[in-house]
């Protein structure tokens, strides 16, 4: 790959789309299409770059400053019933009321010092997720929703609020809060409706119960029901992802998310484990994209998939895709302000996930941020750009200049391959992936982490 580095060096500045040789072309080409699976990139930098800062960041300061005109409030609820097989998300596996009820408490404390910090600017979006939030008894489901309200200044009317929930945890009660609350979109991870494939994800999961949680959903009418859904599981084949997919598509969701399986070596299955059987990931990714255009779904990413009249009838307030202003309450939550990232220690196995909710939970302040990373303005256009080209709505160029001043295709013209190798168009000054490239979108990302934030992710090391 050195003479594209070269290539790149060379046209760096000049403002215009570089032509790369076929050789050079067909190098990038092979170094994104080998591998399509190598990195799910669902934020930039990734959280294994943070590092904790040399002297405690003042989080007045920080929001006092931040330009964003409307705010993203994340309530992070860390508890699972069970930890699956392919998580490395930071969740711990607890069904304890009273450690539930502990944590809320902790949150709420949380809340109370940061409302004086974001309480400046509405918010536009509120979502609450996890681990599994419905796992809360009732009255802590209602409790956070006053928290929002009464404590965080939400107006729940008019604000987007979304939540994640589990087949096994849905109930009336749970649901008849989540209504009157107005909560307009409900999501549930289901992964597979095929009970060898979500045992074999350590995900113990008897499709009956599925099946009643979807019949219960569908009485409360919610504006958006998002399903999960993942592709690529032990055992799996092409013909029984989609027997998952159709029986999602009978409750004619307005919205699904389909996953790639991922695994590493800190998840319970491991890489190791799937030597045995051919990846399928690819195939069942475009056998997905037909079916779901057959059914009247747009692609908006790799993973997103959505009716078109899918929505809500509240009048939300703009919102940023590049979730700056994003305020996260919670052990494991991150927060976005432009120049800083910031959240909790990362941990993924049991005792280090206790271990940062024990010390969450026994805080009495947390009105500094200590662990995270502080964006050059090098990084902070490169999340620019990833957080808008890995989307169908793409990147519009004149947006990157008014924000930087600087020319797309100036600072990277490396950009210009996606554009030669036919996997992004340049439609009308908005820098778009095609849908083959969007196929891609995990290993294009994974090519654009700059080669200091990648250095950072190679030396993490999980406690």
């Amino acid at each position: 790959m050195t003479s594209i580095r070269e290539s790149i060096d060379h046209h760096k500045n000049t403002g215009g789309q570089p032509p790369f040789s076929p050789r050079e072309l067909q190098q990038w080409t092979e170094l994104i299409t080998a591998n399509p699976y190598r990195n799910y990139l669902y934020s930039y930098p990734h959280k294994t770059a943070y590092r904790g800062f040399a002297s405690p960041l003042s989080l007045e300061e920080l929001w006092r400053d931040e330009p964003a005109e409307s705010f993203f409030l994340y309530m992070h609820i860390p508890f699972c019933g069970a930890r699956c097989g392919f998580c490395n998300l930071f969740t711990l596996p607890d069904k304890r009321a009273d450690v539930h009820a502990e944590y809320v408490d902790a949150l709420e404390r949380q809340a109370r010092q940061w409302a004086a910090f974001t309480g400046h600017k509405p918010y536009a979006r509120f979502a609450i997720g996890g681990g599994t939030p419905s796992l809360l008894a009732p009255a802590q489901l209602n409790r956070l929703f006053a928290i929002a309200a009464d404590i965080m200044g939400v107006d729940l009317s008019t604000t987007s609020i979304s939540v994640e929930t589990s087949p096994e945890t849905l109930t009336g009660e749970k649901l008849s809060i989540l209504k009157e609350h107005t909560v307009d979109r409900v999501s549930m991870g289901i992964q597979s409706f095929v009970a060898a494939e979500s045992a074999a994800i350590y995900r113990p999961q008897d499709p009956d119960v599925v099946y009643r949680a979807l019949e219960l959903l569908g009485k409360y009418d919610f504006p958006i029901l998002n399903l999960d859904l993942i592709y690529g599981l032990p055992g799996q084949t092409v013909d029984s992802w989609l027997y998952s997919l159709n029986q999602a598509l009978r409750y004619a969701p307005e919205e699904i998310f389909i996953y790639p399986l991922y695994t590493r070596e800190h998840t319970i299955v491991k890489p190791g484990d799937l030597l045995q059987q051919q990846d399928i990931r690819h195939e069942c990714y475009q056998a997905a994209c037909l079916l779901l255009a057959e059914h009247g779904y747009r692609q908006y990413s790799m993973r997103r998939f959505a009716k078109e009249e899918a929505g809500t009838s509240k009048a939300i307030l703009d919102y940023s895709c590049q979730e700056e202003g994003m305020v996260g309450l919670g052990c494991g939550a991150r927060s976005y302000t432009r120049h800083v990232h910031y959240a909790s220690r990362y941990g993924v196995s049991r005792k280090a996930t206790q271990s940062i909710i024990a010390e969450y939970v026994g805080a009495e302040r947390y009105d500094t941020a200590d662990y995270g990373i502080v964006l050059s303005l090098a990084e902070q256009k490169r999340r620019f750009i990833l957080k808008a080209v890995l989307h169908s709505e793409g990147l519009p160029l004149a947006d990157y200049s008014r924000r930087f001043g600087s020319s797309v295709w100036g600072d990277h013209p490396e950009l210009a391959l996606l554009v030669q190798s036919g996997f992004a168009r340049d439609e009308e000054g908005i820098l778009r992936l095609t849908p083959e490239g969007l196929g891609y979108s995990d290993s294009i990302g994974d090519w654009f982490i700059s080669g200091d934030i990648r250095e950072q992710m190679k030396e993490f090391v999980l406690p």
